[in-house]
C-alpha cells in the first residue's frame, strides 16, 4: 500500500496556486482505522476501562492524571474564587465533548472516503451556578449544564446534505455526547 493510500482523506487548501499551503488537517492512518474497525465489528461486547486520578493542590486548582501523561490541571476562574490558570471542570466537559465528536466526525469521513481540509467546533454552554458546589442557593434547579450548542465548521469534498448525515452520525456514536444524553451509574465513596 501506498504512503498516499495510507494517509489520503485528509487535505490541504492553498488559496492560489503558488501561495503556502492553508487549511491542513493532518491524516489518520486509514489502514489503521480499518483494523479498528474489524476489531470492534469481531467482538462488539468489549468494554474497556478508563481511569483518572485527581490531586486537589489548593484553592481550587486540581492535577488530573491519566495514563502515563503530564498532569492535566483544571482550575477555576477569578469569579469563582480560581486562579485563572487551567479551565474549569464545566468548560473541561465542554472540550471533551467537541474532541469527542471531532473523533467521531474525522474518522467517520475518513471511513467514507470524504477529504477533509478543516474541522473546527465551537462549544458553549448554559448552566447555573448559583448553588455554588452545594453550599449557596440551593432551591430547586437543575445543576450542570441545561443545554449545550455545538457548531461545526467544515470544509471537505461533499455537499453540505453528506456532511450534515455526517455530524449527525458521529452524535449518535459518540461516547462522551452518549454519557451527557443518557443517565449513567455514578458511586461516589470514601476510599
Amino acid at each position: 500500500m501506498t504512503a498516499q493510500a495510507k494517509t489520503v482523506l485528509t487535505g490541504c487548501l492553498s488559496p492560489e496556486p503558488g501561495t503556502a499551503l492553508t487549511g491542513c488537517l493532518a491524516p489518520i492512518d486509514k489502514e489503521g482505522l480499518d483494523k479498528l474497525i474489524a476489531a470492534g465489528k469481531a467482538n462488539p461486547d468489549v468494554i474497556k476501562t478508563l481511569k483518572c486520578k485527581t490531586v486537589a493542590e489548593g484553592r481550587f486548582r486540581h492535577l488530573n492524571y491519566i495514563r502515563n501523561l503530564p498532569a492535566y490541571i483544571v482550575d477555576e476562574p477569578p469569579g469563582l474564587l480560581g486562579d485563572d490558570t487551567a479551565p474549569n471542570p464545566s468548560e473541561a466537559v465542554l472540550s471533551a465533548l467537541g474532541s469527542c465528536l471531532a473523533v467521531g466526525i474525522h474518522a467517520n469521513a475518513v471511513a467514507r472516503g470524504i477529504t477533509i481540509y478543516k474541522l473546527e467546533i465551537e462549544l458553549e454552554g448554559d448552566l447555573n451556578i448559583t448553588a455554588v458546589w452545594g453550599t449557596g442557593d440551593l432551591s430547586e434547579k437543575p445543576v450542570g449544564f441545561t443545554d449545550i450548542r455545538a457548531k461545526v465548521t467544515f470544509e471537505a469534498d461533499r455537499p453540505r446534505e453528506e456532511l450534515e448525515a455526517l455530524i449527525a452520525h458521529a452524535k449518535v456514536w459518540s461516547p462522551v455526547a452518549n454519557t451527557m444524553t443518557r443517565p449513567v451509574n455514578l458511586a461516589v465513596a470514601l476510599a
